[in-house]
Parts: structure tokens; sequence; C-alpha cells
């Protein structure tokens, strides 16, 4: 436990880059804490973020929030059901004067890529946005171009409006290592936001503060943070308890389609380790993992038709796990 103890006050002189990031969104955005602390667990661990929610909660003022206060390359890409794979990553245009093609990129050659309603493009542009997000690199014609580093998908989702949407591919879903239910604020934080909000020119920008050097050095650190084999084995139970159930007592199996793969445990331990890192500690506790493991599980354990017959959610699927399942 000696090499974390020293881990303390590295996480410290870090602490003031995401003090300094906090205060900068919350000069703009009120509330939503929650949101805003997962999108810096995203962004330490360089995993891609969904946020769900109805319209008008800040999603996507709280991302452009985000990356303008980072000295980083920006890009905001508004899904249509029109909208085209070469709108995503670029195409190959043609110079009839010597007879060649030469690739123009597209706007997901960005550090933070902001896409806003996701689930208003089709599946040949899904399949495009997957290839970046699991690679990260995309495919232009013949040719395949490295994305720049960190490069962080955020997107957004709204759950009440289906017409014009498409369903996203589980595969993709799987692929992003948060997902976010955004709820309403408070009642005290919407009086806030009246006060700041309701002008003509509310406020809506911040100065970059950070460069992505930072956050880079950042996330080395939460690498090192410590996990302690008995967490391990707490991630890999709860994760494992998604696909045999019964094995832990749990009389679920016929609510569960399919259950979290092994990229959930990988989620799960990294988002711990950051989960720490905010809370300036040199070693994940079972705590870190119950209190991030809701947004890294809900999106990955599948309720059955049966379920849904009982209105019965993932969430609380994996309510139940994380309820059943003992603390190391």
């Amino acid at each position: 436990m000696a090499n974390t103890v020293d881990l303390t006050p590295q996480i410290e002189a870090h602490a003031s880059t995401i003090r300094a990031l906090t205060e900068a969104i919350s000069q703009v955005v009120v509330g939503q804490k929650t949101m805003v602390e997962r999108l810096f667990v995203g962004l330490l661990c360089n995993g891609h973020v969904l946020l769900e929610g109805v319209p008008g909660l800040a999603k996507t003022l709280t991302v452009s929030t985000l990356a303008n206060a980072i000295h980083a390359k920006f890009s905001r890409i508004q899904f249509t059901p029109d909208l085209l794979p070469a709108d995503l990553v670029g195409t190959l245009i043609y110079n009839p004067r010597d007879s060649t093609f030469t690739p123009r990129k597209g706007p997901v050659f960005a550090n933070i890529v902001l896409a806003d309603e996701i689930n208003r493009a089709p599946a040949k542009v899904q399949s495009a946005l997957l290839e970046a997000m699991q690679e990260r690199h995309v495919t232009i014609g013949e040719t395949t171009y490295p994305l720049p580093d960190p490069f962080l998908v955020l997107a957004t989702m709204n759950p009440i409006e289906q017409e014009g949407t498409y369903t996203l591919p589980e595969a993709q879903v799987d692929r992003f290592m948060l997902k976010l239910r955004v709820d309403y604020p408070s009642k005290q934080d919407e009086r806030r936001i009246v006060d700041r909000m309701a002008s003509s020119a509310p406020k809506t920008k911040v100065e970059a503060m950070v460069t992505t050097d930072q956050i880079a050095a950042a996330r080395r650190l939460v690498d090192q943070i410590h996990v302690d084999d008995r967490v391990k084995e707490y991630i890999v139970s709860i994760v494992h308890a998604s696909r045999r159930p019964k094995e832990y007592g749990l009389d679920i199996a016929r609510l569960i389609s399919f259950g979290a793969s092994p990229r959930a445990s990988i989620a799960l331990t990294m988002a711990a380790r950051a989960h720490a890192f905010l809370q300036g500690r040199p070693y994940a506790t079972p705590a870190d993992v119950k209190s991030i493991g809701m947004d890294v599980l809900r999106h990955r354990v599948i309720a059955s038709y049966e379920a849904q017959a009982e209105e019965i959610s993932s969430e609380q699927i994996v309510q139940r796990i994380f309820d059943h399942v003992p603390l190391p």
C-alpha cells in the first residue's frame, strides 16, 4: 500500500485542474453535478459517454462548455436521418487538373466530438462512428487515418421522441463506457437557472484553461490508482452475476436476455479508479464501484421481454444485483 500513498501529493496537484474545469462549467451550467462528474470520469478514462434525457436539461450545453474549457479541437455533429457516412468521416475529392483524389477529413477528426441526437442517424452512419469509437481510426477510400489523441465521443439521446429515430445497435451502445440518465434539476437549481439564463444573451462561453497534456498526465495518474484484489473480485462478481444470477442466489435469470460482457468489467475497474481520483484518493474502494456501477452497467444488461412486460427495467435488475452481491 506504500506505493499508493505516494500518489496522494500528485493527485492533490492535479486536483486544481479538475477544480478549474468544474468552476468553469458551473459558471454556465447550474446543477447537474453528477452529470459533470461522470463526464470527468469519461475524460479521465478516455471512455465515450452517452447522455440520455428529455430536451432542455443542458446536455448539449454541458458538453460544449466542457470542450470549450479545454485547449482541444471540438466538433459538434447534428445527427439527422439524411446524414451520410461521408458527412461524418470525410470523403475523397476529385481534382480534375491532375486526375487525383485528395482526402477531405470530416468533423469526426477532433479531440471531443459531440454527437447530438445520435439516434437520429441511420445504420450506415452508426457503423462509421462505431469504427471511430472502437478502433480510434477511420477509413476514407482505401486509406486508414488515425484520429487525434485524446478522442472522446459524447453523445446525447432523446428517449421520448420515436418518430425519425433509429434504435442504436447493441454493439455500438456497448462501446460507450458510461450511459447517463439526466434528470430534471431541483427547484432551487431551476430558480438559479432562471436568474442566470432568462436573458437575451446568457453566458454560454468559457475560456480554455486546461491543455490536452494536462489531461494526459491526469490519465496516467488514474492508471496508477490502486485496485485491491478483493475489489477486483467484487467487480467481476457483479458482472458475472448479470450472466449467471443463479450462482449468486438471484432469481432473475428470466428477466435478463443478455448479461454484461467482459468489457463491462474493464470499464467498471477504470471508472472506479477515476472516481477515486476525483475523490482525492490513491486507491479504489467498493463504494467507488457501487457509485459508478449503474452508469457502467445500465446499458449492458439487456432486459428480457418478460421483464418489459412486468415493467422491470435494466436499472432495477442491476440494482438487485448490487443489493445482493456481498461487499468484500
